[in-house]
């Protein structure tokens, strides 16, 4: 995207269980930063234009967008309990498994039908952050799905 304006430039996560955390879990989140900064549209709703760095971290069972300016000076704060997006998680994550499984044992039209089920836990991901951002920061499907995917790589076993 070319207007700045209106993105996420960067995004640090604020995780205190990272030293715990595999090398391939550490590569999961790396991957999903790389994706939602590559294309993203956020613009704060009655707040400065961007770019803005995004801090993330969970706190006492919420979500916390902590929006800065790209020079590090806050901007707003928003929170989204965590309860709202855990169970489309926890099946996402179930999906997820599954699908590996498949690869391994069950022919491809079997594979897409748990994908397209894959897709549309993904999408509803999405669409639960979206609205609980709503009135705070406008975000596209998209730029939903990814937030939804780091997320769930933050949230990891790994």
């Amino acid at each position: 995207m070319s207007d700045d304006r209106h993105r996420l430039v960067r995004v640090v996560l604020e995780d205190q269980q990272a030293a715990y955390r595999t090398p391939d879990a550490e590569h999961e989140r790396t991957v999903a930063i790389y994706d939602l900064l590559h294309s993203n549209r956020f613009v704060l709703v009655g707040g400065p234009p961007g770019p803005f760095t995004l801090h993330l971290s969970i706190v006492e069972s919420r979500v916390v967008f902590d929006l800065r300016a790209k020079d590090g000076v806050a901007v707003a704060k928003s929170g989204v309990p965590l309860v709202t997006i855990r169970r489309v998680m926890k099946d996402y994550f179930r999906v997820c498994d599954s699908y590996v499984q498949a690869i391994r044992t069950l022919s491809r039209p079997q594979i897409e039908a748990i994908d397209v089920g894959r897709r549309s836990l993904h999408d509803e991901g999405s669409q639960i952050l979206r609205e609980r951002l709503a009135g705070w920061a406008e975000i596209d499907h998209d730029t939903g799905r990814r937030l939804f995917t780091l997320l769930c790589a933050m949230h990891s076993r790994g």
